[in-house]
């Protein structure tokens, strides 16, 4: 479903949705729903005359739900802005106490630091904050390598926001300086065809601006050289390899859809899919929730919900397994009257 009526403006949320968008909206809808019509007009040619009215009419009122869904996506835009906004200065406190650009209250002062030790006075902040929240979510720790961790350790900050032309968000990812790449700050950004599916068109990463020897997308190979070859140096050789990095260099769709055939055209949806899936976690779970995922209380959240979807698929398994086990008691039964009758026409042979 398009939403072209989900604009607004961070800062003015009184001007986040106009008339126009409203009206262009709703019409996108009204449009949809009459391409969806024609679509299927051998159905409705095959209808009688009395049940088409009543379809029209349904239609109608089809068309009335849309007008209040597209009124509840405006009013649901405008209620996200208004707390991301609200949510700004904590995330700005988050950053000064997990960066030890400020103590937090109630921490021990310097004295009472220096008396616990050199050790403890020199730490600031919260050291490795980011890289533990996320490798405590499990979507994300299946793409953290043991390589990944010493770049990510320099990881200062997450931050999202919409982007409204085209739709979609932007993550971006702030490192102080390291000794594996230049960049201070890292971007991942999708365009969406439809967010409230959600429908992905593309996503577009941060060309890493990677130090000589220190990439940690590729992996140096070195072969030794054939028996008798001229040259005796070994043959050297680099390869793509496994790394959260790769998180920033997305699968991309080609131009011309004849480029493509259908085994690599769903090997590459399922890789978008994938990679969505990251950044919906980092956009919906790891920001809003850094602490709890740092500390793990989230995950005893993300277990409980997973063992809900576990108990649906078993009690499905279940029923099938009875409806299994009644079959089988049914063959039994049959299996003996079958034997019974058998026996019967044996004795009367005998006689």
């Amino acid at each position: 479903m398009s939403n072209e009526g989900n604009n607004f403006n961070m800062p003015d949320l009184g001007d986040a949705l106009n008339e126009e968008a409203r009206a262009g909206l709703v019409n996108a809808l009204k449009d949809k729903l009459q391409n969806l019509a024609g679509e299927h007009n051998g159905i409705l040619e095959n209808l009688s005359p009395n049940v088409r009215k009543r379809v029209e009419v349904l239609r109608e009122i089809q068309g009335q739900h849309d007008e209040l869904e597209a009124k509840f996506f405006e009013e649901r835009a405008a209620l996200e802005a208004k707390y991301q906004k609200l949510y700004q200065p904590l995330y700005a406190k988050r950053y000064d106490i997990v960066n030890g650009v400020g103590e937090a209250e109630g921490a021990p002062n310097e004295t009472a630091m220096d008396q616990e030790g050199d050790k403890d006075a020199e730490e600031k902040g919260v050291p490795e904050f980011w890289l533990t929240a996320m490798k405590n979510n499990e979507v994300l720790s299946e793409e953290i390598t043991e390589r990944d961790e010493g770049a990510l350790k320099y990881l200062k900050d997450i931050k999202w926001y919409r982007i409204e032309e085209p739709k979609g968000f932007k993550l971006e990812f702030y490192f102080d300086t390291n000794p594996y790449f230049k960049n201070t700050v890292l971007t991942k950004t999708y365009h969406m065809i439809d967010e409230d599916e959600p429908i992905l068109e593309k996503a577009i990463g941060t060309e890493i601006e990677w130090y000589p020897g220190k990439c940690l997308t590729q992996k140096l190979l070195k072969k030794k050289p054939k028996k008798g070859s001229k040259n005796a140096k070994p043959i050297t050789k680099t390869e793509d390899c496994e790394s959260f990095f790769n998180f920033f260099n997305p699968p991309q769709v080609p131009d011309d859809d004849e480029d493509i055939d259908e085994d690599a055209a769903e090997e590459l949806q399922n890789q978008m899919e994938q990679d969505y899936d990251i950044g919906s976690t980092i956009r919906d779970k790891i920001i809003p929730h850094a602490v709890s995922w740092f500390t793990g209380e989230a995950i005893q959240g993300d277990d409980l919900e997973t063992e809900d979807e576990d108990e649906d698929d078993d009690g499905d398994e279940d029923e099938d397994d009875e409806e299994e086990e009644d079959g089988d008691d049914d063959e039994d039964e049959d299996d003996e009257e079958e034997t019974k009758t058998k026996k019967k026409s044996s004795a009367q042979k005998v006689q």
